[in-house]
C-alpha cells in the first residue's frame, strides 16, 4: 500500500492535520484526512452518493479536541483518483477501502459515521468487520434494495412532486419513457457525452429538488448543460443502483445480527422522500443496541433543521459509549496478562 504523505497547516479547529493519498490497488488512490488529537476518540466519516466526496461541512459534525476522526473520498470521488472511475468499484471493494483507512489511521476500533449512501456503506463495513466497530451514528438510511431505489427516484415523487417527476421523465425521448429509471441509467452509462452530460444535469437538479423539505425549485432548469463534466454523483449513482449496489437481497437486514452489541443512533427525517423512515424502522427493529430518532419536520438533506445537530449529539452519545467500552476492553486485557 502506497502512501504519498502530506502534513497540513490547519487554518481553523476543522482543518486536516494531515492528510495523504493512499493506493489501494486496481489503479485507484483515495484520499483521506485526518483531524483533531492522535490519541482521541477514533472516528470515520463515509460519505454519500455513492460519489459526492467528503465536504468540509462534514469536519464540523466532530469535535475537534475530542475526536481522532478521519474522513475520506471513495473511489472515483472528490480528490481520489482516477476520478469517476467505475472499474473495481463495489461495495466490497469500498468495505475493503474502509480496513484499509482504519489501518492507516492507526485505529484498532473506530466509531462510523455516515448517511444515505454514506449508511449503506457503514452498515456492510461493521457487519463484515463488527470486532472493529465501537459504535455507529447514521441519518437517512438507504439499505441499497432496487425497491428503495424505484421509490427515491419513480414512485416517491410520481405521489409527491408529480410535477417535478413528469419534468424528470420528459427529458427522455418518448420511446423511452416507459421506464425511466433503467433509460436514465442507460444514458448515465453511456460512453457519450453528448447523451451522459445532460443526463446528468438532469438527475442532479432532480435529486437536489427531492433532497430537501422545501426545495428551492420544483422543476429542472428549462436548459441543461450538454459539455464538459458531469456531476459525478449522477454517474455513481447510476453504476451501483444498476447492480442493486452490489449487495445480495436485502444482505443488510439480513445480517444485522451482526450488529448485536455495537450501539448506535439513527437519525431519520420524517419527509425524507429520498430515504423513507420505513428503511430505518427495518433496520433499527432487525439491530438490538440502535436508537431510532425522528426528525418530524425535515427532508433528507444533512442540511435540514435538526438533522446535523441529533448526529453531533448522537456522536457524543455513542463515542462516550464506545470509548467506555474501549477502556474495559483494554483493562480485561491487561487483567488477562498478569495472570
Amino acid at each position: 500500500m502506497r502512501l504519498n504523505f502530506t502534513p497540513a497547516a490547519p487554518a481553523s479547529a476543522f482543518e486536516p492535520v494531515e492528510t495523504a493519498m493512499i493506493a489501494v490497488g486496481d489503479g485507484h488512490e483515495i484520499y483521506v484526512e485526518r483531524l483533531g488529537p492522535r490519541d482521541g476518540v477514533p472516528a470515520v466519516y463515509l460519505h454519500g452518493g455513492p460519489g459526492s466526496g467528503c465536504q468540509p461541512a462534514h469536519r464540523a459534525l466532530f469535535d475537534p479536541a475530542r475526536h481522532a476522526a478521519v474522513l475520506f473520498d471513495q473511489r472515483g470521488a472528490g480528490r481520489s483518483r482516477p476520478w469517476l472511475a467505475l472499474t473495481a468499484n463495489t461495495t466490497a471493494h469500498l468495505v475493503a477501502d474502509v480496513e484499509r483507512v482504519r489501518r492507516w489511521a492507526g485505529f484498532e476500533r473506530m466509531l462510523l459515521v455516515g448517511g444515505s449512501w454514506g449508511s449503506t456503506l457503514a452498515l456492510a463495513y461493521a457487519e463484515a468487520h463488527p470486532e472493529r466497530v465501537t459504535g455507529i451514528v447514521l441519518r437517512a438510511i438507504f439499505l441499497g434494495t432496487r425497491a428503495e431505489a424505484e421509490w427515491a427516484f419513480v414512485h416517491g415523487p410520481r405521489l409527491f412532486r408529480p410535477e417535478l417527476h413528469a419534468d424528470f421523465v420528459s427529458r427522455l425521448p418518448e420511446r423511452e419513457r416507459t421506464d425511466p429509471l433503467a433509460a436514465y441509467y442507460r444514458r448515465l452509462l453511456s460512453d457519450d457525452a453528448a447523451v451522459q452530460v445532460p443526463a446528468a444535469w438532469a438527475w442532479h437538479h432532480y435529486e437536489r429538488a427531492l433532497s430537501e423539505l422545501v426545495p428551492q425549485a420544483t422543476l429542472l432548469p428549462a436548459s441543461l448543460r450538454t459539455t464538459g463534466r458531469p456531476p459525478p454523483t449522477a454517474v455513481m449513482e447510476a453504476h451501483y443502483l444498476a447492480h442493486d449496489c452490489f449487495l445480495a437481497s436485502d444482505e443488510l437486514v439480513a445480517n444485522a445480527h451482526r450488529l448485536d452489541g455495537i450501539p448506535g443512533v439513527i437519525v431519520q427525517s420524517r419527509y425524507d422522500l429520498l430515504c423513507p423512515p420505513a428503511s430505518a424502522y427495518r433496520l433499527h427493529a432487525a439491530w438490538r443496541g440502535s436508537d431510532l430518532q425522528f426528525i418530524e419536520a425535515g427532508g433528507h438533506a444533512m442540511t435540514e433543521p435538526g438533522v446535523r445537530e441529533a448526529m453531533k449529539a448522537g456522536i457524543e452519545r455513542v463515542a462516550g459509549v464506545g470509548a467506555s467500552v474501549s477502556g474495559a476492553d483494554q483493562a480485561m486485557s491487561k487483567e488477562r496478562s498478569a495472570l
